[in-house]
């Protein structure tokens, strides 16, 4: 008959093999909820969100320009259009969970919605709630501007932080100046900043290139036809760009029109953009419709041109990247 063994009666070449091998199934349990937390946070969703799609403008169709990027566990915002805690309020996004906010250049209809998100994200109710300081990236001159900011707002700050106790972490800036190049990596999201065309008295301007997880989204920032976008964007899952749409009496009565077109992208320059880039998807921001002109006449006069894959963006809509960016109604 076998004789069963006890562990004090076996035989410790088989004792030592046996601890070795429940130490290492303990390292493995150990080791894998940290490599899940780490795939899932390369492996979620690329997903981007037009929060404002106008111009200065006054409208409550199309809110100030700003674009929402969410990448895994990454939230970004570029630029920073009038109405834009509004638009983050009805996503339901609190303005203290985002990451990181950027901004292409100094136009007023890129920033005025800024000092609000920066404001309001440090109140306590749900809707704010920033418990970190805001980290800013853009262009030299936002440390200027943040300073501006702080003394502007300076005896508002006081008094909420002596009455409501919000923590100074939440409203102090975090301040990243920098040149072109990649400006932020984190939570395997890398952005790089690039000199777009805004025409040469609006320098520096920049666009972003987002990359997250195999895929690519471009954003041109304010620009005319500009062969960086074009390649920064060569076939990019996604190129946002603007546009504006000028009729030719509107330019012969207000002379100022032709300022404002000499600084962006007419719809055959933008078309020109998307047939050398070709992305996977073409879609349009930064809309400018003058002078009675239509979405019907901004959709004609980039069909002469350029035949892809083409949206005209609207105030939040939504695109997932994937193999195929798709349009989420």
């Amino acid at each position: 008959m076998m004789q069963k063994h006890t562990s004090a009666q076996m035989n410790p070449n088989r004792r030592s093999l046996l601890r070795w091998s429940m130490a290492t199934a303990l390292a493995a349990l150990a080791l894998a909820p940290l490599t899940a937390v780490t795939a899932s946070a390369a492996d979620g969703p690329f997903r981007v969100t037009l929060l404002g799609t106008g111009t200065p403008v006054p409208s409550a169709e199309r809110f100030g320009p700003s674009t929402l990027i969410e990448a895994g566990d990454q939230k970004l915002v570029f630029d920073f259009g009038r109405g834009v805690t509004i638009r983050l309020a009805q996503l339901r996004i609190p303005f203290g969970k985002i990451n990181a906010h950027f901004l292409t250049h100094f136009h007023s209809d890129h920033l005025n919605g800024l000092p609000d998100l920066w404001l309001t994200g440090w109140l306590r109710p749900p809707y704010g709630q920033r418990n970190q300081k805001f980290a800013l990236y853009g262009p030299p001159g936002i440390a200027k501007l943040t300073k501006g900011l702080t003394d502007a707002f300076s005896r508002d700050i006081e008094i909420r932080g002596e009455d409501e106790h919000d923590p100074p972490e939440g409203i102090a800036f975090d301040v990243h100046e920098s040149a072109p190049g990649v400006v932020y990596e984190a939570g395997g999201v890398k952005v790089t900043a690039f000199n777009n065309d805004h025409g040469k008295l609006v320098t520096p301007s920049y666009g972003y290139r987002i990359e997250y997880n195999g895929h690519v989204v471009v954003l041109s920032g304010d620009t005319r036809y500009s062969p960086e976008v074009v390649a920064q964007a060569k076939g990019a899952d996604l190129l946002v760009h603007c546009v504006t749409v000028i009729p030719d009496d509107l330019l012969k009565k207000i002379p100022a029109y032709n300022a404002i077109l000499q600084h962006l992208s007419a719809p055959e320059d933008a078309a020109r953009v998307f047939k050398e880039a070709r992305p996977k998807l073409a879609v349009y921001s930064h809309i400018g419709l003058n002078g009675g002109a239509t979405v019907d006449d901004l959709v004609a006069r980039t069909r002469a041109v350029y035949d892809g894959p083409l949206q005209v963006g609207r105030d939040l809509m939504k695109i997932t990247i994937g193999d195929k960016p798709t349009v989420d109604e």
